[in-house]
């Protein structure tokens, strides 16, 4: 039999044969006068044990040792039924995160536990300019990316809370203020929005941001730095400053 028989035979590609042969799995056949190689049914039986092994997913480097002495046979077989549950493990929970994105409608580059809060129609939904929509995103996908396990969780019951109805409401219309805010927006202008946001931020449960690393805030505020007018970054900083101290701005003048 030639390459090509052989291949066939034992439903391979010859490129898969030479493969074989290059790293060592299957000796090379001797050669005809013509010099091609001469396979016969021993090379045939050998590279049909080799494409079971190979199936199973056993790495071409422990299948010589296999087919030579057997020893190993259920200590590797044993590692690959791990690996394999391994894997059908993170593939399931793969396939739960796309039906949770489905679900909601989100895109698939959102994390799954905010999916219910940012998918299509949460958080202001089609209320809000797409810009903004997109900033919130951005904004969740930083937080979640630096935040740790409790940071994660406390950031998705904080968005739970401002996605309720009784409060989404409120929180789309001080959104597309803080959207509309002109970059030479007055002062009073920005104190105003400052405190209705405030009344809003005082009504949810804010437990776990209390002691959130100094660098997710540097983090956050290069982001601001790049997408957010003067008065939308003045606007930011005076929120952050009345909640972290606990006061309430000036009144402003009308």
């Amino acid at each position: 039999m030639n390459s090509g028989e052989i291949a066939a035979m034992a439903g391979v590609s010859v490129r898969t044969l030479r493969h074989y042969h290059q790293v060592g799995v299957l000796p090379e056949p001797p050669r005809r006068a013509n010099g091609y190689r001469e396979y016969t049914v021993r090379d045939l039986v050998l590279l049909l044990r080799i494409r079971r092994l190979a199936e199973l997913g056993i790495a071409l480097d422990e299948i010589p040792s296999m087919l030579e002495t057997g020893r190993r046979a259920d200590a590797v077989l044993d590692e690959l039924d791990r690996e394999l549950a391994g894997q059908i493990e993170r593939l399931t929970a793969r396939r739960a995160a796309i039906a949770r994105l489905r679900a909601a409608g989100a895109s698939p580059d959102t994390p799954p536990e905010l999916a219910g809060v940012l998918g299509a129609g949460a958080a202001g939904g089609p209320d809000l300019p797409p810009e903004v929509l997109q900033h919130d995103r951005e904004v969740m996908l930083l937080l979640h990316h630096r935040l740790d396990e409790d940071g994660r969780a406390a950031l998705a019951g904080l968005m739970s809370q401002v996605t309720e109805p009784r409060v989404r409401a409120a929180t789309t219309e001080l959104t597309a203020r803080f959207a509309a805010l002109a970059p030479d927006a007055p002062d009073a202008e920005i104190d105003r929005l400052v405190t209705a946001f405030q009344s809003v931020l005082g009504h949810l449960d804010l437990a776990g941001f209390e002691d959130v690393d100094p660098r997710i805030g540097a983090l956050l505020t290069a982001y601001q730095e790049s997408v957010f007018n003067d008065a939308q970054r003045e606007f930011l900083a005076r929120l952050s400053q009345v909640v972290s101290e606990g006061t309430t701005p000036a009144a402003p003048t009308p």
